[in-house]
């Protein structure tokens, strides 16, 4: 079972979501997109949306420091464990809870809102599901082992991560893992792997032949054109 879940399903998730990714794009490039919900209510979703994605953004810059900096790079520039520790609890909690307000406040509106609600597929209802879960875990995990310098993860989930991408998995590393870390890490992989089949696929979209289009071109209207008139000066009258 170890070897499964920390040798093999990496690689099964790396490969659906390369694969899903490739496949999205080329048999479903008209859904590649948020299904954005805005023209049936703006009021909440004006609120809860950047909360999510500031929220999710700091979640992973997070993850992504833990993970792929290792401890020994914190410690050369002053920073020791306790210190890591401490700034990682505070300020992943903070994140944490910005992006739990978010998804509530998405899920309630969704819920509520009679046209948005008609709008959620049963894909929406997985991808909230695991993505909740994958919070919810991680955020418990960490506050359940917060006491002291908490679980140090950066010696034993850290290496597990990296030694990954040298197709040398070291699955050792795993033996002691807290129980609610592991499961917070197969959540996490069930989530990366349900990307490009989810709208969470927009994430790789980036507006970049924006930077290369030609300029739009706006003209007035030609007062020689039939039923054009002349441009005024000043405010006019109502229905003039």
């Amino acid at each position: 079972m170890r070897t499964l879940l920390w040798g093999a399903l990496p690689y099964i998730v790396f490969v659906l979501l390369v694969a899903g990714t490739i496949w999205r794009y080329r048999y479903d490039k008209f859904g590649w997109t948020t299904r954005s919900s805005q023209v049936y209510e703006s009021r909440l979703l004006n609120i809860a949306s950047p909360m999510f994605h500031y929220g999710i953004l700091f979640v992973l810059v997070g993850h992504l420091v833990g993970l792929f900096v290792p401890e020994s790079w914190t410690k050369k520039v002053g920073i020791n464990e306790h210190t890591y520790h401490l700034f990682s609890l505070y300020g992943g909690t903070a994140a944490g809870v910005l992006l739990v307000l978010g998804i509530l406040l998405l899920l309630y509106r969704r819920r509520t809102n009679t046209p948005v609600f008609r709008a959620t597929t049963a894909n929406d209802k997985l991808m909230y599901l695991v993505l909740f879960g994958a919070i919810v875990l991680g955020m418990v995990a960490k506050l359940t082992h917060a006491s002291g310098d908490g679980y140090n993860y950066r010696e034993s989930i850290a290496p597990w991560a990296r030694s990954l991408f040298t197709l040398q998995p070291d699955i050792d590393r795993m033996a002691g893992v807290p129980v609610l870390y592991e499961i917070h890490a197969v959540i996490g992989m069930a989530l990366i792997a349900l990307v490009p089949f989810t709208r969470l696929v927009h994430m790789f979209s980036a507006p970049v032949q924006y930077l290369f289009r030609p300029y739009v071109v706006y003209r007035s209207k030609d007062p020689r054109q039939v039923g054009a008139r002349p441009e005024r000066r000043g405010w006019e009258r109502t229905g003039s």
